[in-house]
């Protein structure tokens, strides 16, 4: 069986190092704003009642492992990507330059939304708590539900990257 060009282009790489970057970028811009939103949170509520800050600091940790989801699906994107033959045909086809792209921006885009999450929570929850000390463990659960947002998008985006399609020399392999 043939592979046409369409299937397999040279260009279908790019698609794969857009999810490596999507996955990477956007998980970390969610994470950057959950650390600045909830820091900022933090910071007010530490003027007044300094023994709380180490108790409170769980937002921050929840957003930090938000860039980590990002960092884990594109290293496993990047070891997926298929260098191109030394005459410039490759083997890496588009199928597969799509479900890695999917799979970047799941993780990605996921882990954007839980960090919006995380740190608008974590900001009123962590100010909330230095008031009554009895709002913790509502702010501990609801910062669980905003960081299983990310988790979601880590399992779907781990799913979606050992989707494949290979090209051969002429030939076809489902993978």
């Amino acid at each position: 069986m043939t592979v046409s060009y369409e299937i397999c282009p040279t260009s279908a790489p790019f698609f794969g190092f857009m999810g490596v970057t999507a996955a990477l970028c956007f998980a970390n811009i969610g994470a950057a704003y959950g650390t600045a939103k909830s820091g900022v949170g933090i910071a007010s509520m530490g003027v007044m009642h300094p023994g709380l800050v180490m108790k409170n600091i769980i937002p921050v940790v929840m957003a930090g492992v938000l860039g980590i989801y990002g960092l884990i699906v594109a290293v496993i994107i990047q070891g997926s990507i298929i260098v191109p033959a030394s005459d410039g045909a490759t083997k890496y086809s588009s199928f597969t330059g799509y479900a890695h792209l999917s799979a970047g921006m799941c993780c990605g885009l996921s882990g954007l939304a839980a960090g919006m999450a995380i740190g608008i929570v974590g900001d009123a929850g962590v100010r909330a708590v230095g008031q009554q000390e009895k709002l913790f463990v509502g702010m501990i659960l609801i910062l669980i539900f905003a960081e299983a947002l990310g988790l979601y998008g880590l399992i779907v985006a781990l799913i979606l990257s050992q989707q494949s399609f290979q090209c051969g020399a002429g030939a076809a392999t489902a993978a």
